[in-house]
């Protein structure tokens, strides 16, 4: 990594750290595979377009590639 795309990844975490604090991240981080690391995170959002604009406003959407799925999640709230 250089000194360069560090620094974007740091405005990275600290971007998507202000949206769980608003409630809208559940979870985030870097996940440890061997074959390389990577990032996941589940969102909460109103619908494809909110997630669009989360993704396009991300600090290091100019260095990271996205993707994103639909989750049925299962809560305390909804658990069967």
């Amino acid at each position: 990594m250089t000194v360069q795309e560090r620094a974007i990844m740091q405005q990275h975490v600290v971007y998507w750290g202000d949206w769980m604090d608003k409630g809208r991240v559940v979870v985030y981080g870097p996940v440890l595979d061997p074959n390389g690391v990577y990032g996941i995170g589940v969102v909460e959002v109103e619908d494809e377009e909110q997630l669009k604009e989360l993704i396009k406003n991300d600090p290091a959407a100019t260095i990271n590639k996205y993707e994103y799925y639909p989750m049925r999640a299962v809560t305390p709230k909804n658990k069967l």
